[in-house]
C-alpha cells in the first residue's frame, strides 16, 4: 500500500541499473531536491543556516569523502581534520593571491591540492593496513596541524595566526564574508553537496568503485584478478581527499569566515566525521548524509532541551550532550553496526511486504 513496485517494469539493463529503479524512490528524490532548491531558500534564516543546514551539508561532503576511503576502499583514516585544514588554508592562500578568480574555482582548486596531499600521505597504504594505517593517518593529522601553526607563510604572517576569508561575490551576491546572506551560504553548500554526491554515486558504481571494493574485501584476490592495488588505493585517497578538501574550504570560507587551525581542524574534527560515517553506515552514500544529519541535529536538539527547556547551565548541558552522543554511538555499534543506512533499507523492505512484514 505504502511502498510498492507494482507497475514498475524495465525495458533495458540501463534502466534496471538506475540509482533509483523504483518510481516512488525517484519521485521522492525529485521532491526532496525541489524542496531543497526552491522552498528552503525562501524561508531560511541565519539561525537555521548557521546552526543546522550549512554545517550539515559541509559535514555530509566530508563524510562522503571519508566513506569513499574507509567504507568503499577499506582504508582506515584518522586524518580527516588535517585534510580539511589543507582545503581551508589552500582556499585562503588562493583567494588572497588571486583575488580576481572566483572563490568557487578556488574551492575546487583547494580540493585538488588536498587530493595531492592525500595521495602523498596515502603512500604507506601500499605496505601497511588496518591499525597501522590508522596510526599513519593520525600522524598526518598532527603533522598538518603543526605545519599550519608553525609556518607563518600559510597564514600570511598574521600576528594572531588566524586566517580570515576575504569578501567575495558570485553573480552579484556575497558568498563569503560577513555580508553573506543565509540563502547564499545555504545554496552554495547545497550545490556542492548535490554535485559531489552525484559524482560519488557514479564513481562507486563504476569500474573504479568496483576496484575499491575488491581491494577492501580481499586485496590479494583483487590483485590476482587484475586490480592494480597501487591505482586503487591511491585513487581512493585522492578522491576522498578531494571531497574532504572541498568540505574544509567551504567550512572555512562559507561557514566560519575565520579560523585557527588547532581549534577548527583538530583531532576532534577527525573523530566527528568518522562517527558520522559509522552511525550513517559504511559504504553508503545515503549513510553519509544520514550520519551527518544525526550528529548535527542531535547536539542542537539536546542543547535546546537541556539549556533552554530545563534551564541547565550551558557547561553542564555540553557535558551531558557529549555523554548522550557517546552512548548512542556505542548503541549503534552494538545494535546495528551497519548504521542508519541499513535501518532505512530494512524499513523499505518491510514496507514492500506490508501488511505481512517478516
Amino acid at each position: 500500500m505504502f511502498y510498492r513496485e507494482a507497475g514498475d517494469f524495465k525495458t533495458s539493463y540501463r534502466k534496471d541499473g538506475q540509482t533509483f529503479p523504483i518510481r516512488l524512490d525517484r519521485w521522492g528524490y525529485y521532491v526532496i531536491l525541489a524542496v531543497a532548491f526552491l522552498i528552503i531558500p525562501l524561508w531560511i534564516n541565519p539561525y537555521w543556516a548557521n546552526a543546522i543546514l550549512v554545517p550539515f551539508l559541509i559535514y555530509a561532503i566530508a563524510a562522503l569523502g571519508l566513506n569513499i576511503l574507509t567504507g568503499y576502499a577499506g582504508q582506515v583514516s584518522l586524518g580527516t581534520g588535517g585534510f580539511m585544514a589543507v582545503g581551508a588554508y589552500s582556499v585562503y592562500k588562493l583567494s588572497t593571491a588571486f583575488p580576481d578568480v572566483s572563490i568557487l574555482i578556488h574551492v575546487l582548486l583547494a580540493g585538488g591540492i588536498t587530493a595531492l596531499v592525500g595521495m602523498a600521505f596515502g603512500l604507506p597504504s601500499l605496505r601497511i593496513k588496518g591499525f597501522y594505517l590508522a596510526v599513519a593517518t593520525l600522524a598526518a593529522q598532527f603533522f598538518l596541524v603543526w605545519l599550519f601553526n608553525k609556518v607563518p607563510w600559510f597564514y600570511n604572517y598574521s600576528a594572531s595566526g588566524q586566517i580570515t576569508v576575504p569578501e567575495r561575490t558570485f553573480m552579484g551576491y556575497f558568498i563569503t564574508g560577513p555580508q553573506t546572506s543565509a540563502p547564499a551560504k545555504y545554496l552554495v553548500c547545497l550545490v556542492f553537496a548535490v554535485v559531489l554526491a552525484w559524482i560519488a554515486r557514479n564513481l562507486t558504481r563504476g569500474a573504479l568503485g568496483r576496484s575499491w571494493m575488491a581491494t577492501r574485501d580481499m586485496d590479494i584476490a583483487a590483485e590476482i584478478i587484475g586490480v592494480n592495488p597501487l591505482a586503487a588505493k591511491l585513487s581512493a585517497f585522492a578522491v576522498s581527499s578531494f571531497f574532504v578538501g572541498v568540505a574544509g574550504a567551504l567550512f572555512f570560507a562559507v561557514y566560519l569566515g575565520a579560523a585557527e587551525v588547532g581549534e577548527a581542524f583538530g583531532i576532534n574534527k577527525s573523530f566527528l566525521v568518522l562517527f558520522m560515517v559509522i552511525i550513517g553506515g559504511l559504504g553508503s552514500i545515503f549513510g553519509s548524509f544520514a550520519g551527518a544529519a544525526f550528529l548535527v541535529l542531535l547536539p542542537v536538539l539536546l542543547k535546546n532541551i537541556l539549556a533552554s527547556g530545563f534551564g541547565w547551565p550551558s557547561d553542564l548541558a555540553a557535558h551531558v550532550e557529549l555523554m548522550v552522543v557517546g552512548a548512542l554511538i556505542i548503541f549503534f555499534l552494538i545494535v546495528e553496526p551497519h548504521g542508519l543506512a541499513q535501518l532505512w533499507r530494512l524499513t523499505k523492505e518491510k514496507l514492500r511486504l506490508w501488511p505481512f512484514p517478516h
